[in-house]
């Protein structure tokens, strides 16, 4: 199987648009105003030479990188290249596509030579949309995902049972898909550093501090094992969320009263546009104090598809807000009941951020 990465995905959409930004850094986020509050949705390598990245606030990315172009999101433009590059891989011969976002997805494929099999794709994907991307080969999904960091830009790696601990043996275990930088504090604390430490921990060891299924589920990544099958079922949305970051922040209660209406009424939007037909049985509102402290309020409610029904729910959870305190960001997620969700006899567990 393979995983296949966009090498900067949206920063080489602007830069096809605009010929003349090529070699120069650039930073992508917000609507291209660094004196907003917005953080960047990407930056390109030149960028990341100034310690520029993902998530950063856009106003620090302009202090480290102050001569780079900085650019809007524009969601549509990319959605479009996307979809050029899904339909692309899903042409290759064989080639069973399970998408993971706008600029990655798994291929599966049955080949004597991987390798030039990846390469045949590599070059499709340029031909087609002038786009270049890593790719990772692996026998498994995890071992396929870390192998194309090893390739990037533009390359190929292959990370299988033979050679994965001579590769990933002594890095850190942050190093993991799935596994980030407070997930590896508390692995430490259990004497557990590197990757090989974790392959071969005793899964149940890990239990007290990660839980049943988290537990067993590091000390598999750890070995790099797990699910060698590339889904190409069509991904159902379990919910739909908007959110809105203020330029100032929010203090009168009326004020906050409209914005909480009107995120609700954007988030039915999106919900009636889906067509889906699947009713709301949970809300998740968030809400983010001044300076930077996060809160939400969740509820489960009765399924329901009644506009009136979910706008009193969300004012519901709009009256545990706490008054006089600046607000900086609010967000609405509404959870839809899943296709199968009647048939199996279960109640979905409520999504998020």
């Amino acid at each position: 199987m393979l995983h296949v990465d966009l090498d900067q995905f949206i920063a080489a959409v602007e830069v096809l648009r605009r010929p003349e930004l090529a070699g120069k850094p650039i930073i992508v986020g917000g609507r291209g105003d660094p004196a907003e509050r917005a953080v960047v949705s990407t930056a390109s390598y030149e960028a990341r030479a100034f310690g520029v990245g993902s998530g950063m606030p856009l106003r620090v990315a302009a202090r480290k990188a102050p001569q780079a172009v900085i650019l809007p999101v524009d969601q549509a433009a990319y959605l479009a290249a996307s979809e050029t590059v899904m339909t692309t891989l899903r042409g290759q011969s064989g080639a069973t596509v399970q998408v993971l976002g706008w600029d990655e997805a798994f291929v599966g494929i049955e080949t004597d030579d991987p390798e030039a099999y990846t390469r045949r794709l590599q070059a499709a994907v340029l031909d087609q949309t002038r786009l270049r991307c890593s790719v990772g080969i692996g026998d498994t999904l995890v071992r396929a995902k870390v192998a194309t960091g090893f390739g990037k830009p533009a390359g190929v790696f292959r990370l299988t049972a033979k050679n994965w601990l001579d590769v990933m043996g002594t890095r850190p275990t942050k190093d993991l898909w799935g596994v980030g930088t407070k997930v590896s504090g508390r692995l430490a604390k259990l004497g557990i550093t590197t990757v090989a430490e974790l392959g071969a921990s005793d899964p149940e060891g890990l239990v007290p501090e990660f839980g049943p299924k988290m537990g067993p589920w590091y000390a598999e990544l750890g070995r790099g094992d797990g699910t060698s099958v590339v889904d190409d079922t069509p991904w159902v949305a379990r919910g739909h969320s908007r959110e809105t970051t203020f330029q100032q922040d929010l203090t009168d209660p009326v004020h906050i009263n409209d914005a909480v209406q009107e995120l609700a009424l954007r988030v039915m939007t999106e919900v009636s546009a889906s067509a889906e037909g699947r009713p709301v049985v949970g809300l998740t509102l968030k809400v983010r104090y001044a300076p930077f402290f996060t809160k939400t309020h969740a509820r489960r409610i009765s399924a329901t598809s009644d506009r009136n029904e979910i706008l009193a729910r969300t004012a519901d959870l709009a009256s545990g807000i706490e008054a006089g305190r600046p607000i900086r960001l609010l967000g609405l997620r509404a959870e839809m009941a899943m296709p199968d969700d009647a048939r199996k006899g279960h109640t979905p567990t409520r999504g998020g951020w």
